[in-house]
């Protein structure tokens, strides 16, 4: 499981150092693709594996999950961590998620997610969690 919260910069290469916490989970390579609200997704072999097929058996008979498999799996990108902890994050995927300079990596259960800063502090101001922890009280989640 990925959590924590980390600061780095992107050089301008486009490289970023993953956190060493992650990079135990990640292994020496992994695959990072487009991911929701704006950010890039990180997923180690294995779970890239599972989510794969997961999607092989609904892509056939649901419209939307076409969509959004093209979406997903077509930016897919393998990433070799080199012996600094790095990454080279292609440019199509830096463009999509508008890194800059300043990313916020952060662990989401079993993904982790490369944030431009100023869009992971819009999107994730967390004013209003008692609001939406009411509303995420009927599926069932424990908190």
């Amino acid at each position: 499981m990925f959590m924590g919260e980390y600061n780095h910069t992107l050089d301008p290469k486009g490289r970023v150092i993953i956190p060493a916490k992650f990079r135990e989970n990640l292994g020496d390579k992994f695959v990072i693709t487009k991911g929701l609200d704006g950010c890039l997704y990180g997923y180690p072999y294995d779970k890239w594996e599972e989510v794969g097929r997961n999607f092989q058996e609904t892509i056939r008979t649901n419209k939307e999950a076409r969509q959004f498999s093209r979406f997903f799996f077509s930016s897919a990108s393998d990433c070799d961590i080199d012996k600094q902890g790095r990454i080279l994050i292609p440019s199509n995927l830096r463009e999509y998620a508008g890194l800059s300079k300043d990313v916020v990596i952060a662990g989401n259960l079993g993904h982790i997610e490369i944030w431009d800063k100023t869009r992971w502090d819009a999107a994730n101001s967390f004013e209003d969690m008692d609001e939406v922890a009411d509303k995420l009280g009927g599926l069932g989640l424990m908190l």
